[in-house]
Parts: C-alpha cells; structure tokens; sequence
C-alpha cells in the first residue's frame, strides 16, 4: 500500500555567504550605537543607570545590576567587551553627547539565520524618545538587509510591561510565554517571545522610518502603524 506523503516546509534557498552582526558603530540620525568601552563609558553609564529609585528600576527585570560602584560596573562592562555572544552596543545620543543606554545581538544562530535583541536599557530620561525606536531600527536593518537573516527575537519577563509594549510598538509579533522557563535573582520568571519574520519587515521599515525621519513632531503612532496586516 502507497504511503500518503507527508507534508513538510517550504525551500528555503541558500545563501552565502552567512554571517554575524558587525562589531562596528551604527550611525543613525539621533543615536550611533558603538561596540562598548569599558574606560570611556563606565562613568557616564553608571551615572544614568543608579542614583535613584527610578533609575535602578533599569535593572529590576535584568539577570545582573543594579551595581555597588562604578569599579562593579567596570568589571562587568569588560566583560561584556570580551564577549561576541552577546554582543554589547553602548547607545550614545548625539543631541547630548551621552551614552544613555545598552542594547545587544545575541543567541546568533547564523546557519539559521536567526538571533535576538536583547539586554536594551535606557536611562529614564531617554525611554519614550526616538532613542530606542532608532537603535532597533538600526539592528534590524542590520539583521535583515546586510545579515538576509529570516527571523529576529524578542524576549522579556512577562511580568515587564514596557518591554512587551515596546516589542508589539516595534512591530514584533507575540508567540507565546514560556512557563517558569527561567530563574533570576533567586525569583521565577515567565518568558514572553516575540518575533519578526524577514516577509514582514519591509512594511516595518517603512512604519519606522515614517516616524523617525517624516514625523519630527511624533503625531503618527507607531504602535497603530505596526499593527495593520501585513
């Protein structure tokens, strides 16, 4: 008796060459995002992350942070340098020529084509600015037109309401929650995944550069921009 057949994926096609993020500064018109420095960024990063209950909420959802002292923050920071997976960006905001923040590649998987955005803060100050938009608008362009990866991350604690406001905003789409998937200063957390697919972020694109580049007054809203049908 004839087997029915199964079914199985679509062909994806080959490419080559295949490669990972770039350890190089990305310039934008609002942010250049540069592969950190422990000796130059220490101080100003520490500056805008402790001090004060607002800003050492930075760390609250964090595996690491907040810090004792800049000589804490220093050793992690070079560590961080050290690193290729994840790959750390101090985001330097070139109004105020101040570092403000951190974001990173990560869980690259370059056969697959695929890696995440993780390990993003701000300081207070810069968070609901063009700030974050143009750093994620400046990996993906990296990951999708340079890279041709297929899929681009984003997790966070499910308990973290701005950063799943922030993935749905920016146009990821929302997988699903990883149970007790991990456990973090010594409490439980639910992952909340996120994703975007290389078919859908054209019309990203598009959205983002429409708010960052044609809106100086921010009327559009991205959230209502991504969330049309691809």
């Amino acid at each position: 008796m004839t087997q029915p057949s199964l079914q199985v994926g679509n062909i994806v096609q080959p490419i080559t060459p295949v490669d990972v993020p770039q350890k190089a500064d990305y310039e934008g018109k609002f942010i250049t995002l540069s592969p950190i420095n422990p000796q130059t960024d220490v101080a100003e990063l520490y500056r805008c992350s402790h001090g004060s209950d607002v800003k050492e909420q930075i760390w609250t959802y964090m595996s690491y942070g907040p810090f004792n002292s800049t000589h804490d923050m220093h050793k992690w920071l070079g560590e961080g340098a050290e690193s290729e997976d994840p790959l750390f960006f101090t985001v330097h905001h070139l109004e105020s020529k101040q570092r403000v923040g951190m974001v990173s590649f990560l869980n690259i998987v370059s056969d697959m084509r695929r890696l995440e955005l993780g390990h993003i803060w701000y300081s207070p100050d810069s968070q609901r600015s063009n700030v974050n938009t143009e750093a994620i608008y400046l990996m993906l362009c990296e990951a999708f037109d340079r890279l041709k990866y297929r899929r681009v991350e984003w997790k966070c604690d499910a308990l973290n309401e701005k950063s799943r406001a922030a993935a749905l905003r920016l146009g990821f789409k929302f997988e699903g929650i990883f149970r007790q998937h991990m456990i973090i200063k010594g409490q439980n957390r639910d992952t909340a995944w996120y994703s975007m697919l290389d078919s859908e972020w054209a019309a990203i694109k598009k959205n983002m550069e429409m708010w960052l580049y044609q809106d100086p007054d921010q009327q559009l809203s991205l959230t209502s921009l991504n969330s049309r049908k691809y």
